[in-house]
């Protein structure tokens, strides 16, 4: 009897846990604070494009791919493709990344602010 109380109890604390954690809605995680003055040019929403193009599925993505956006020369011509280390390095400096891109974004000089931004972008879907 005492062994059926306890499996009940666990069986209803599982339930209790299920009902109470987040659904799976496949948004993105919150955006870190260092990825704020990404919005003023950058939608995370896909084929949403503001000044620049949308970074939604940016990881994995060939730079300078997406249609309906003027890119400069520099970039459509990097060969870069979006990844970790190619973002880190963009994001410390785009100018030195590709010299001759357009943005005009100076950086992320602090190493673990890029960390934060670029783990949030190899989020996005």
């Amino acid at each position: 009897m005492k062994s059926i109380v306890i499996a009940a109890a666990c069986a209803g604390g599982v339930l209790a846990l299920a009902a109470n954690a987040p659904a799976d809605t496949g948004a993105a995680p919150p955006a870190p604070p260092a990825f704020s003055p990404c919005t003023a040019c950058h939608s995370v929403e896909p084929g949403r494009k503001t000044f620049g193009p949308s970074l939604a599925g940016v990881a994995g993505r060939k730079a300078a791919s997406l249609p309906g956006y003027a890119y400069s020369p520099a970039l459509r011509t990097s060969g870069l493709t979006w990844d970790a280390r190619s973002l880190d390095k963009w994001l410390a400096s785009p100018q030195k990344a590709v010299p001759g891109t357009r943005m005009p974004f100076p950086g992320i000089a602090d190493p673990a602010k890029r960390r934060q931004v670029v783990d949030y972008l190899m989020t996005l879907r």
